[in-house]
């Protein structure tokens, strides 16, 4: 597996999520060298509180299938840990609402055309074309920490791939179908389906790919308390 050169840096600034994938392959082999380099990542008292289930070829085929089966976007699966708060305040609020208009201009789906934004959405459920998708998986009586150690790992994971020229797109969307998938991964009693991630290489002809997602300065949310 090559690397680009990238510095950590860089790869910082050139990772985004990306919605459009090429059907290119990535070797399982690729992924095993990924996830030994994300490993690594901080972990408090050592714990490492992540599991993973790659899936490509039949295996993905299958996990969409279960998702097709799925009744609707609503009622979500994602129980006591949704993936945003209720009623979400400001800041918060505008700066989810901009995203998603955005990515729908670039796509040139209006806001009257629902059936085609719901359509945009259920791409979630197809890892948006990427042929391997990632799950995360932890155990639920873990505390917020171990929360944030999967977080790292998750955060490493997606710069390895991108210093070797691949993409991702972290798909908290899988949450929809956690007791779904809870049952077509058979996992264990206490593991708990965090999120999904795509895992491939960018269509660069997407113009929804071109999204880049504004970000608050260092001043909006750094507080600096030199003497």
């Amino acid at each position: 597996m090559t690397a680009t050169g990238l510095t950590v840096s860089q790869a910082l600034q050139q990772r985004i999520s990306v919605r459009a994938f090429l059907p290119t392959p990535v070797p399982e082999s690729t992924v095993r060298e990924l996830l030994d380099l994300a490993r690594l990542a901080p972990s408090g008292g050592n714990l490492q509180p992540w599991k993973v289930i790659v899936v490509a070829g039949a295996a993905r085929a299958a996990v969409i299938d279960a998702a097709r089966r799925y009744p609707g976007l609503v009622p979500s699966e994602d129980g006591e840990r949704p993936v945003y708060p209720a009623n979400l305040w400001e800041p918060y609020r505008s700066r989810r609402y901009k995203v998603g208009e955005d990515m729908y201009a670039l796509l040139g789906i209006s806001r009257e055309n629902k059936a085609g934004r719901l359509a945009q959405v259920a791409r979630n459920f197809e890892f948006f074309g990427a042929p391997v998708g990632v799950f995360f998986v932890i155990d639920e009586r873990m505390g917020h920490s171990q929360w944030a150690h999967l977080g790292m790992f998750m955060q490493s994971l997606a710069l390895a791939a991108t210093e070797r020229g691949l993409s991702t797109c972290f798909q908290e969307f899988w949450g929809m179908l956690r007791k779904t998938l809870k049952t077509h991964f058979q996992l264990d009693e206490h593991d708990m389906l965090y999120c999904g991630m795509a895992l491939g290489y960018a269509d660069p002809a997407a113009a929804v790919n071109t999204l880049r997602s504004e970000r608050a300065g260092v001043a909006e949310f750094a507080r600096f308390d030199y003497d």
